[in-house]
């Protein structure tokens, strides 16, 4: 069973990497973390993933009032638990903390443009490309 877990002082270090060539892709432990606290006063939510108490990865969401939408900032699964269906899993639980939440109708994400993988996976859940992109990143949304 997967869950999100809050980020706390015993479980911030913990040692989740992505392979070295993903690691372009995206933001790990202290980079997420340091944005996480960025976007503190956008009631940003950095959360561990932990499958059946092993932490697996690591997520982050935030408010974006301009867009009047949610971002799914970062999303990472350490390597050596990739291709078991955590991040879909988890992008789903973050899906539904969003809906519960109900402040917003719809999320908002960037992937490296090349990074098939991320693609795939936010496509699969109903994100569609917006037409927009930022510097080598493609925006896509979801209506929650």
């Amino acid at each position: 069973m997967l869950r999100l877990e809050p980020i706390t002082p015993d479980n911030w270090w913990e040692p989740l990497r992505v392979r070295e060539d993903q690691r372009h892709y995206v933001a790990q432990g202290a980079g997420l973390l340091a944005r996480a606290y960025a976007y503190r006063e956008r009631r940003s939510e950095a959360r561990q993933i932990v499958a059946d108490g092993v932490p697996v990865g690591m997520v982050l969401w935030h408010d974006w009032p301009e867009g009047r939408c949610y971002i799914l900032s970062q999303l990472y699964i350490d390597q050596r638990y990739q291709g078991r269906g955590y991040a879909r899993e988890a992008s789903m639980l973050v899906l539904e903390a969003m809906r519960k939440d109900g402040r917003y109708s719809r999320c908002e994400l960037c992937y490296v443009a090349g990074d098939e993988l991320a693609r795939r996976l936010y496509e699969s859940l109903g994100f569609q490309p917006t037409g927009d992109d930022d510097d080598d990143e493609i925006v896509m949304a979801l209506t929650l």
